[in-house]
C-alpha cells in the first residue's frame, strides 16, 4: 500500500461547482414569484443578496487581485524569459550529448 500522507499536510480544496457561480436559477425563482405573487419573493431574494455577498467575499479573497494590470503583464513578461532561457538551456544541454535516450 502507498504511503499515508502526514497528518498536518491537507489536500488542496476541491473548487467549487459550476453552478455555485451561477445566479441564474435564482432569478428566475425571483420571476416566477412575482408571476405567482408569492410572499417567498423576500426570501429569494435574500438568498440572491447572500450569493452576491459571498462572491464578493470569494472574489476579494482572490490571489492577486490586487495586481493591476501593468504589474501582470510585467511578471507575465518575466514568465515568458524565464521559460524562454530555460529552453534554450535545455537544447544546449540536449546539444552535449550527455544524455543517451534509450532506444526501444
Amino acid at each position: 500500500p502507498p504511503p499515508e500522507p502526514p497528518a498536518e499536510q491537507k489536500p488542496p480544496p476541491l473548487p467549487p461547482a459550476q453552478e455555485e457561480f451561477s445566479f441564474l436559477p435564482l432569478v428566475h425563482d425571483i420571476i416566477k414569484c412575482m408571476d405567482k405573487d408569492s410572499q417567498d419573493v423576500h426570501q429569494v431574494l435574500n438568498e440572491l443578496k447572500n450569493k452576491f455577498q459571498e462572491m464578493r467575499k470569494l472574489i476579494s479573497s482572490m490571489p492577486g487581485i490586487g495586481v493591476s494590470p501593468e504589474q501582470q503583464q510585467q511578471q507575465l513578461q518575466n514568465l515568458r524569459e524565464q521559460v524562454r532561457t530555460k529552453n534554450e538551456l535545455l537544447q544546449k544541454y540536449k546539444s552535449l550529448c550527455m544524455f543517451e535516450i534509450p532506444k526501444e
